[in-house]
Parts: structure tokens; sequence; C-alpha cells
């Protein structure tokens, strides 16, 4: 099993014309509000493995680059795999390390996966702000 380092998923130096807007598929949506900084992603991510995430991993890289106060609102992101749970720990992990930048992630306190999963990746970013709607 290949290990994959934050540095070779979240490629800076993508050019901005080529940020996707939106990543989506029968089962989920993703997409990037450039006007509200918000990056909405909905429905069901079960993709297999980091590669299978890039698209989205780009997505988010654009976004935090367009604007760096961004939230992520996850409310109606009903699942998540542990792939994509380790996407979005990477992502937190180098918005921490770019300093400058204020991330806030909205999610469902009920949806059982935010409310244990969202908290952790507070653990990684301690600026980060989270909020939960009902």
């Amino acid at each position: 099993m290949e290990v994959i380092s934050v540095e070779d998923v979240l490629v800076e130096d993508i050019p901005v014309e080529d940020i996707p807007m939106e990543v989506n598929a029968d089962d989920y949506r993703v997409w990037f509000d450039p006007a509200n900084s918000i990056v909405f992603l909905q429905g069901f991510l079960r993709l297999e493995g980091m590669e299978a995430y890039q698209p989205i991993i780009d997505l988010l890289v654009g976004a935090i680059e367009t604007a760096p106060k961004l939230t992520l609102n996850l409310e109606a992101l009903e699942f998540l795999n542990s792939s994509g749970i380790s996407m979005l720990s990477m992502f937190v992990v180098k918005v921490r390390q770019r300093g400058d930048a204020q991330l806030t992630l909205q999610g469902s306190d009920t949806i059982l996966w935010q409310t244990k999963s969202l908290k952790n990746l507070q653990r990684l970013m301690p600026s980060l702000s989270l909020q939960f709607s009902s």
C-alpha cells in the first residue's frame, strides 16, 4: 500500500483556470460558490482511495487559494468514507500550514459521522471554526 503525504496530494501550483468549480456523480455533488466563499458537499461520498478524491482535493485547494476565509458546508453530506475523512484531514492540515487562512466547517448534528469526525478535525487545526445545525 502506497503512503501518500499531504504534499503529494495537495498540489498548490494548479493554475486557477484549471481548478474545477463543481465535481459530481449520481450520488454526490461538490461545488464552490466563490461569491460567498463556500464549498458545498452533499450526498454520499464513497470513493475508493485518495486518487479518486483528487478532483475534490483540487477544488478545495483552488477554493482556499481564491478565498482564504473559506467555509465548507457539509450539512447535506450524509456519508463520507474513511478515504474521504483522510482527504478532509489532509486539507485541514494544509490550511493550518498556510497560516493565513481561516476555515469554517458547517455540519449537521443529526448526522452521526459529522458529530464525531468534524470535532477530530478541530484537533488538527485548533483555530478551525465548527458550526452544527440540527
